[in-house]
């Protein structure tokens, strides 16, 4: 465990299991992009006090009943907490709902998930201009989606949720900023492809991708493989072709410990990787940092 880290978790009553977990690559700054407010103030609380251990933030995913509590949990901790409103793109009050929650301070979108058309089907343009005009960030759901109860019938694809539909919307609203959740599960190739040439689209590894690949993190390699390379074929930018991907745990309320495990798993997968310490500060939570003070 890094030594500036050290001071700061033994002041803290957390959990000996957190420190244990905690990677020494999870930099002081850590944004995590990917929290679901489940309306549980207790959850906020412990989810807060683990942000205060390595002066952290989250992106909160609140539904808009929760608008009203998550703003005033966002009132007392600023510097713990960022909203975004988790919208349904065809609920027919979908854009009030996202002027709303930008007139409550929310800074972004999300996790938008479970839409009757493609996510770029041209029906949802309104829904992103605004989002574009207000600066505000879009987090997708992309990839394979659970089922949490078989037995009711719902209208949910994959197909429509794919990594590549992100594509379009990156290049039609250019300073809006997207991540796509999962890294398009199992579509791994794909999302990073997209990435590559979209200065504004980023994605999180976060859900089963790092369990199910393990024994196999150097396999991220051949995903993110323009690293270091000068090329007409590739974009100019930093030297890691991993900074497209960012932190998030996809933690839901009560699940802390998953948490911890997720930033344990980054951390193992991105120095398997060969990943740089500076790299790895992006990732953790610097990229994210910048984008949110170029919002304002």
């Amino acid at each position: 465990m890094s030594a500036y880290f050290r001071p700061v978790l033994l002041t803290l009553l957390l959990s000996a299991t957190f420190e244990a977990r905690l990677p020494a690559q999870a930099w002081r700054g850590l944004v995590d992009a990917h929290v679901h407010h489940n309306g549980d103030a207790a959850f906020l609380d412990k989810m807060i006090a683990r942000l205060d251990a390595v002066d952290g933030t989250a992106f909160l995913l609140t539904l808009p009943k929760d608008l009203e509590s998550v703003q005033a949990a966002i009132g007392k901790h600023p510097n713990r907490l960022i909203g975004f409103g988790s919208i349904k793109l065809d609920d027919p009050n979908a854009l009030a709902q996202v002027e709303r929650f930008h007139a409550a301070g929310f800074r972004g979108l999300g996790e938008l998930s479970g839409p009757l058309k493609s996510f770029d089907d041209k029906t949802y343009a309104p829904l992103f201009a605004a989002a574009e005009k207000h600066r505000m960030i879009v987090l997708f759901h992309t990839g394979i989606v659970n089922r949490t109860n078989p037995d009711v019938p719902a209208d949910i694809s994959v197909d429509r949720m794919r990594p590549t539909t992100l594509d379009n919307i990156a290049r039609r609203y250019p300073k809006l900023t997207l991540i796509g959740a999962h890294l398009g599960n199992p579509d791994y190739a794909w999302a990073a492809e997209v990435a590559r040439w979209n200065p504004n689209l980023y994605f999180d590894v976060s859900g089963s991708t790092l369990i199910k690949k393990q024994e196999d993190y150097a396999f991220f390699k051949s995903v993110f493989w323009w690293s270091g390379i000068a090329s007409p074929h590739t974009p100019k930018g930093g030297p890691s072709a991993f900074e497209k991907l960012i932190f998030g745990s996809d933690v839901f309320g009560g699940e802390l410990e998953e948490f911890d495990r997720e930033l344990e798993r980054y951390g193992k997968m991105l120095d398997v990787c060969g990943v740089s310490p500076a790299a790895q500060a992006n990732i953790f939570g610097g990229t994210l940092r910048k984008i949110l003070a170029g919002a304002k």
